[in-house]
């Protein structure tokens, strides 16, 4: 299966592993296929096709018309950064495992090493 060419990817901006995470994944997307905005700007939710409410609880990744969120949204953004379906296929192999860890991180994510927040950076382009 063939990743989409481009996606958006709807984060938390008030968290810093977050923000440090997706800066990971900006410079792994050498071509700028995926767009990231945190879930407090306006209308970003909605691009993703979600709730501010869902995007708050975990992360979104929307392309060529579906969207899918937690640990698949960061498969599905890896692969469409890498330009390869292995995120995908491996995935597909882990996603009990990939999942819990991922309900863990997002459970625990004020408390891991992280960066400036995106929202602390761009406070004009963040809603409150």
């Amino acid at each position: 299966m063939t990743p989409p060419t481009t996606g958006l990817l709807v984060f938390d901006g008030r968290c810093g592993f977050c923000t440090r995470t997706v800066g990971w994944l900006r410079m792994l997307d050498r071509d700028a296929r995926i767009t990231t905005l945190p879930y407090q700007q306006a209308g970003a939710p909605e691009k993703a096709g979600a709730t501010a409410a869902a995007c708050a609880d975990e992360v979104h990744f929307a392309a060529d018309g579906r969207t899918v969120t937690g640990a698949a949204a960061v498969n599905a953004a890896l692969a469409v950064a890498l330009r390869t379906d292995l995120p995908e296929r491996v995935y597909s192999r882990t996603a009990p495992l990939q999942d819990g860890v991922y309900a863990w991180i997002a459970r625990h994510r004020g408390r891991l090493p992280g960066t400036t927040p995106w929202c602390e950076r761009y406070p004009d382009l963040c809603g409150s």
